[in-house]
Order: C-alpha cells, then sequence, then structure tokens
C-alpha cells in the first residue's frame, strides 16, 4: 500500500508539474541584462521583450544589472527560481570569458545557467576620435608606438570583449595603449567621442550612429570577414594582424533545472521573434546577424568559445584576478 501512494504522489506531483508548465506564462517575466541601457545587448533585449510580450500574452521586462564584468547579473539569474519568470540576456563574457580571468565566480555558467538560443551576433569596430589624425590601422600603431603609452583604450570592464580586443591588438602589434574601463560600452564610447580617450572596440549597433554623423572614425572591423553594413572598412587581419577574429555574440538563458517544456516554448517563441523582418532588418543595418541556434547547439557553441577565449588569454599572457 505504501509503495502504492508512494507511486501515486510521484504522479500527481508530475501531473501538476506539466499542467503548470502547459500554463506557461500565468505572470511577468523578467530579462535580465548584464549591462547598462544604451548598448547593443539592451538594444537586443528591448527588441526581443516587446514580440515575446506580444506573443506570450504577459509582459516581458527588461531589467539592467550593470557590473562586476557582468557577474552581477549573471549571478542573479543563476540563483533565481528555475520557473521560466527570470531570464538572462548575456554575451561572451559572462558565459565563455570571465572563468578564464576571475579567480572567484558565485555562480558556474556551464552549471548554473540554461541555455536557450542566440539572439543575434555583432562584429566590433575599432573607432576613434577623428580628431586623431588616422585613418586606417597601420597610421594607428605608428602612432601608438611613437608616443609610447600616451594612447588609451576605453573597455566594458576586465574580461568584456572590448577589453579582449583591445588587448589582443597591443599583443599583436607590440603597442600598449592603456587599458581604461568603465561599466558599459554605452559609458565608453561618449569618452572617444568627448577625445578623452583614444579608442574603443565598439559593438556595432552602438557606434554606427556615430560613425555615419561623423563623431568617430572607423578604422578596423573586429572579424574575419568585412560588414555589409560598412562594407568599406577592412578588418584587422586584413590589415596585416592574421587570425585576429572576435565576435559579440548574445544570447538568453534561464537558470539551470527550469523545465525543459518551458525552454522549448521559450526556444520557439525567441527564434520567432528575431526572425521577424522588422528584427532582422534592424540589426543589419547596424551590421549584425542572426542566426538563433537550438539549445543543444548553443551548448555545443558555448563550449568552443571556452576554449576559444582560454586561449586568447593565455597568448596574451592575461592573468587571473
Amino acid at each position: 500500500m505504501a509503495i502504492t501512494r508512494a507511486f501515486l504522489l510521484v504522479v500527481l506531483t508530475v501531473f501538476m508539474m506539466g499542467s503548470v508548465n502547459a500554463k506557461y506564462p500565468v505572470k511577468p517575466i523578467r530579462l535580465v541584462v548584464t549591462l547598462a541601457p544604451g548598448g547593443t545587448a539592451d538594444i537586443l533585449a528591448r527588441m526581443v521583450s516587446e514580440k515575446l510580450s506580444q506573443s506570450l500574452g504577459q509582459p516581458v521586462i527588461v531589467e539592467n544589472r550593470p557590473g562586476a564584468s557582468g557577474m552581477i547579473g549573471a549571478e542573479t539569474v543563476a540563483k533565481a527560481a528555475p520557473d521560466g519568470y527570470t531570464l538572462l540576456m548575456a554575451y561572451n563574457a559572462e558565459i565563455a570569458i570571465n572563468q578564464s580571468l576571475f579567480s572567484t565566480m558565485r555562480y558556474d555558467a556551464i552549471r548554473d545557467l540554461e541555455p536557450i538560443t542566440i539572439v543575434g551576433t555583432t562584429p566590433m569596430l575599432l573607432v576613434v576620435n577623428p580628431e586623431l589624425g588616422v585613418s586606417n590601422l597601420k597610421d594607428l600603431v605608428a602612432l601608438a608606438k611613437a608616443n609610447p603609452k600616451a594612447l588609451s583604450y576605453a573597455s566594458a570592464g576586465v574580461g568584456s570583449t572590448l577589453h579582449l580586443a583591445s588587448e589582443l591588438l597591443n599583443h599583436m602589434t607590440s603597442t600598449s595603449a592603456l587599458h581604461v574601463p568603465f561599466k558599459s560600452a554605452s559609458q565608453a564610447v561618449p569618452e572617444v567621442i568627448g577625445n578623452r580617450i583614444s579608442m574603443v572596440f565598439s559593438g556595432m549597433p552602438l557606434a554606427m550612429p556615430h560613425v555615419r554623423e561623423g563623431r568617430l572614425q572607423a578604422i578596423a572591423i573586429s572579424t574575419s570577414s568585412r560588414s555589409p553594413a560598412i562594407p568599406d572598412v577592412p578588418t584587422v587581419a586584413e590589415q596585416g594582424y592574421d587570425g585576429f577574429d572576435i565576435t559579440n555574440w548574445f544570447g538568453i538563458f534561464a537558470p539551470a533545472g527550469t523545465p525543459q517544456s518551458i525552454i522549448d516554448r521559450l526556444y520557439k517563441e525567441i527564434r520567432a521573434a528575431v526572425s521577424t523582418d522588422d528584427v532582422k532588418q534592424r540589426l543589419g543595418t547596424e551590421g549584425g546577424s542572426i542566426n538563433p541556434l537550438s539549445p543543444p547547439e548553443f551548448q555545443a557553441f558555448i563550449q568552443s568559445e571556452v576554449a576559444k577565449y582560454q586561449s586568447i588569454i593565455a597568448s596574451i599572457g592575461l592573468e587571473k584576478n
């Protein structure tokens, strides 16, 4: 009899969980962004949240939680209830880079977060203030070598792709531009526009409006191929530094343990959201692209990215903090 009661209890529990999941969502969803408002991650999060609010029938509220190289926002979601009501918009740093740079982390990106899909990818633009008087990477490197330690670069903090791209460029060009970290790219870019910092690798959606208006000069693309959005700007690799290739990617995650039915529902709705013509056009005009990988594909991609950045960090010689 005890076995029968226990069995019935398990069946009832599974049925109730399935019933709750089938009704998902029944209340607003929080989408935590690890970077400050105005940057690429925030722009993407707001485009996706608007579409998801319509398709899911519940508000999807964007909450910016910047700081500590993205770890504040990532930890918030990693420790949230695995019920599909707290999601994370993260990028390379919080998922594939930080574990190679920080000795102490209060979450494990692989163990504590469940990948749903990539929302979009964008190259970075190396941009300078026009008053710096350089129009290509050769000129910039020559200026840096003629004035050792006189140039500076902005980043979105230690471990950000802006930081790693700049340190990799320092390493490959044998220059020593000074690192000036900020909480986000949206804070860093105005410092270059104001000519207080020499340069920055910025996500294209953030940099492109300023390049078009002449407030910034585009020097190079961070990826292995040129961007159709700004085809006249060559890659770093084309300008003499073979193998330079860093792409910003932005993905959505749930806390580990979130029911598979919810993960599958979210993947379906996010894929539909980013595949709409207006989202693809908006991202495309700013140099980005859409490739909504399935959860297993995204998991495999993350593993490859962890290995990639471990190799880059080792080659640069950056030490753990």
